[in-house]
C-alpha cells in the first residue's frame, strides 16, 4: 500500500463514521505515525508504506471512527505556542481557552513578577499559556484529579523555563497552603450543567466527567467568589472561562464578591467566553 492509498483509506474509515474532519484527521494521523505530512503526498505519496505503519495508522483511524478524540490518539495537542501532552483523564485544551490566557496576560502586563493561581488546571494549558505570554509570571497550578495531575506535572516539566508549580488540591475547599495574596486568580472550571452531559458530542464523552460536570453550572464560580477572590491583592484580577449563557450570572457573582470593571470577552465564535474583573475594596 502506498502512502497516498493509506491516507485515503484512513480518511474513508473516518468519513464513513461521520466523525470529525476526515481529511484533517487522516492527515494528522499520517504525519504522526509515518512522518509523511499530507502536504508531502504529491512527492512521497507513491512510495510504499511499511506494513507495520499501515496497520498502526488504520488502527488509529478505526479508533477515531469509534469516537476517540484525535488529541487522545496523538497524545498531544497544540495550544498557543505550546505543545502539551494529553490523554484520557485530562481535558483537551481548546482555542476558546486561549482567549482566557490572552485576556489575563493583557490585564497583568506591566506588573512585576505577578503571582498567579490557576484553578482546575488540568493539562496546565492556562498557567503555561499565560507564562508563555508573560515569562516572568509565577503560577501555582491547582488540580484535584490524580490522572490529570500526571499530565500537569509532565507538561510543566516540558517547559522548565516557565515558573509553573503544580499542586494537587480541591479548589472547592479552603486550604492553608494557599493562604497568600495573588495578583491573579484564573480558572477554566467544570461548567456544563449535569443535566446536559448526556447530550454532549460523543467525542466529548471520552473526556473526564470530573472536568466537565459543573452541577448547576455555577458551583465552581461560587467557590471562586467565596474562597479565591478574597485572596487577591488590591487591584488583582480574576478571569475565568464560562459556558454559553453563563457570563452574566458569573459577572453578578463576582461583582458581589468585590470585583469591579467587569468585562465579558467573546471568543472567535462571538460567544461571551471569559469574565474578568479587578478587585477593589
Amino acid at each position: 500500500m502506498t502512502y497516498l492509498e493509506l491516507y485515503r483509506r484512513a480518511e474513508k474509515i473516518i468519513e464513513r463514521a461521520g466523525c470529525g474532519s476526515p481529511a484533517f484527521d487522516a492527515g494528522c494521523l499520517l504525519g504522526d505515525i509515518t512522518g509523511i505530512e499530507r502536504g508531502m503526498l504529491p512527492i512521497k505519496g507513491g512510495e510504499t508504506a511499511p506494513a507495520a505503519l499501515c496497520e498502526k495508522m488504520l488502527d488509529a483511524a478505526r479508533q477515531r471512527a469509534a469516537g476517540k478524540p484525535l488529541q487522545y490518539i496523538l497524545g498531544r495537542w497544540d495550544f498557543l505556542s505550546l505543545t502539551l501532552e494529553v490523554g484520557e483523564g485530562v481535558l483537551i485544551p481548546r482555542p476558546d481557552t486561549e482567549v482566557l490566557c490572552q485576556t489575563a496576560a493583557g490585564l497583568l502586563k506591566g506588573k512585576r513578577s505577578p503571582k498567579v493561581v490557576d484553578l482546575c488546571a488540568g493539562s496546565g494549558c492556562v498557567g503555561l499559556g499565560v507564562a508563555s505570554l508573560l515569562p516572568d509570571v509565577e503560577v501555582t497550578a491547582v488540580e484535584l484529579s490524580g490522572r490529570a495531575m500526571d499530565y500537569l506535572v509532565r507538561n510543566c516539566a516540558r517547559y522548565p523555563m516557565f515558573k509553573v508549580n503544580p499542586v494537587q488540591a480541591d479548589v472547592l475547599k479552603p486550604d492553608d497552603r494557599f493562604d497568600r495574596e495573588y495578583d491573579a486568580v484564573l480558572a477554566n472550571p467544570p461548567y456544563i450543567p449535569t443535566e446536559e452531559l448526556p447530550s454532549l458530542m460523543r467525542e466529548v464523552k471520552h473526556e473526564p466527567e470530573m472536568a466537565l460536570d459543573g452541577g448547576d453550572g455555577l458551583i465552581f464560580y461560587r467557590a471562586i467568589a467565596k474562597i479565591w477572590i478574597p485572596k487577591l491583592v488590591e487591584g488583582g484580577i480574576c478571569a475565568v472561562e464560562v459556558g454559553i449563557g453563563q457570563a452574566e450570572e458569573v459577572a453578578v457573582l463576582f461583582r458581589d464578591a468585590g470585583l469591579r470593571d467587569i468585562q465579558k470577552i467573546r471568543d472567535l465564535g462571538g460567544i461571551e467566553r471569559v469574565v474578568a474583573g479587578i478587585r477593589q475594596t
